[in-house]
């Protein structure tokens, strides 16, 4: 190891250096506070990126339209992640759940109480979006699996379905200015609503 590895290695926080056994999804609960948001894939830390102005008002104005459209018993949450295995553990833009008992003190959910996950893609995570995250909450089960990507400045939604005979998605919408869809529950959003642009002056 050169002199400059180790004095690399040596400004690395001790909470940042993986455990003997490497890391599993639960190490997440233990970072400390000041710690930067991360996601959990095949074991690896994944720090997430600061978001553009384009993914936090997609983000946050589709799951205020998803939870007014949910039925009571489902919940809508961001930023919160999905234990998918021992060493998976990615979170989603918008998750939707089936609303647990001790849903206040949770820091994850599972893939049987988990219908709908929503990922609005950036530069930086597009290649997980579209491919690893894809394959992976698949094959955990979760039925329903929605992407989000900017055309033009717009957000343009592709749903996909689970198809339980192949254990893969398939896309069964794209919508570029109007969602309408009746599954997993009846859901009419106008998309062009989701981004606010500065009127031209």
């Amino acid at each position: 190891m050169t002199q400059e590895s180790v004095m690399i290695a040596d400004q690395v926080p001790d909470w940042l250096r993986p455990p003997p056994e490497g890391w599993t999804a639960d190490h997440l609960d233990e970072l400390p506070p000041g710690a930067p948001r991360m996601e959990m894939i095949d074991g690896a830390l994944i720090m997430m990126s600061p978001q553009t102005s384009f993914h936090s008002q997609v983000v946050r104005r589709l799951a205020n339209a998803l939870e007014d459209a949910a039925p009571a018993d489902l919940g809508v949450e961001t930023e919160m992640s999905v234990k998918l295995g021992e060493r998976q553990r990615p979170e989603p833009d918008i998750v939707i759940f089936h609303v647990p008992e001790e849903g206040s003190r949770r820091t994850f959910y599972l893939p049987n109480e988990v219908i709908l996950v929503v990922e609005v893609v950036s530069d930086e995570s597009e290649d997980r979006d579209r491919d690893t995250k894809r394959t992976k909450y698949a094959a955990a089960g979760i039925e329903h699996y929605w992407l989000v990507e900017k055309e033009h400045e717009r957000p343009v939604l592709h749903t996909l379905e689970l198809d339980k005979a192949t254990g893969a998605y398939v896309a069964t919408a794209i919508a570029r200015d109007r969602l309408k869809a009746d599954v997993p529950f009846p859901i009419d959003i106008d998309l062009t609503t989701l981004v606010r642009h500065r009127p031209a002056s």
